[in-house]
């Protein structure tokens, strides 16, 4: 969207709805999410029928490249240059807008688009002013995975991506499948890069913020059999000096309790 200014939930609602979330021929075959058509494409092909028998849709490498070209093939093809003109949170404009185009036959393609979008909120990104490069750079990295073979889920935690663990990663491993460093990685969680990371364990892709989020203001974290104040300062996200300084405990002689209340924010 921020690249080629084609709304965010018209991409993710067009590719859901074009695929079948997925579930299509050509996307399980030819990573082809949008259902185009080759039209002077050179690059891998795949045959499917269609309106005619063997029609020829563009291939590509990963579901990502499907994703870009979608977006370039209505920046640059003529017909859907009045589109550009509308806002891009104009989401309802754009989905009648491109059955006006003639992206679509059906009759009822600009509803179904608008229907997915509400129905799963989508609209919600057609503001963002921002990507989030992790998410981004994972998509594109899907020959780094991890040992097992597959990516880690990202989550997000008090403005900060992370991952959970499975047995066997390393901060090597991690590092190598985000483009980041190993080292920087384990200075955001506060250990060593040759550390062993158990199964679990958070692992935050960025440096961790000082407080927890404002949600935490006037509350207080009671601590719980097992935890311990990295256990803590990883569950909300913050540093662990943060989390001694807040609380005016010292590291050398503090032990941590049962039931002990820390201040997070």
């Amino acid at each position: 969207m921020l690249k080629w200014k084609v709304p965010a939930s018209i991409t993710l609602a067009q590719g859901l709805l074009e695929s079948g979330a997925g579930k299509s021929e050509l996307a399980r075959k030819g990573n082809n999410h949008f259902g185009i058509k080759c039209h002077g494409w050179t690059g891998r092909r795949t045959y499917h029928d269609d309106d005619e028998t063997g029609e020829c849709f563009r291939a590509y490498d990963n579901v990502k490249d499907s994703y870009d070209d979608h977006s370039q093939f209505l920046a640059r093809q003529p017909r859907y240059k009045k589109l550009f003109s509308l806002s891009i949170e104009n989401y309802r404009g754009w989905a009648y807008g491109l059955k006006e185009c003639g992206y679509a036959t059906s009759k009822t393609y600009a509803q179904q688009l608008i229907n997915i979008i509400e129905l799963y909120n989508l609209h919600q990104y057609d503001k963002a002013k921002s990507y989030n490069r992790f998410a981004i750079g994972h998509i594109a990295n899907t020959n780094q995975a991890g040992v097992d073979g597959e990516l880690h889920r990202v989550y997000f935690n008090n403005r900060n991506y992370y991952v959970v663990a499975r047995r066997g990663d390393t901060f090597k491993s991690i590092a190598k499948e985000f483009s980041l460093r190993a080292g920087a990685i384990a200075r955001y969680n506060e250990r060593n890069k040759r550390e062993e990371l158990a199964e679990g364990d958070i692992v935050y892709l960025e440096k961790k913020q000082k407080r927890a989020e404002k949600r935490y203001k006037k509350s207080y974290h009671v601590a719980q059999p097992g935890e311990s104040m990295y256990s803590i300062s990883q569950k909300y996200g913050i540093r662990l000096k943060s989390l001694y300084k807040k609380n005016h405990l010292s590291p050398e002689t503090y032990r941590l309790k049962v039931g002990d209340r820390l201040r997070v924010y």
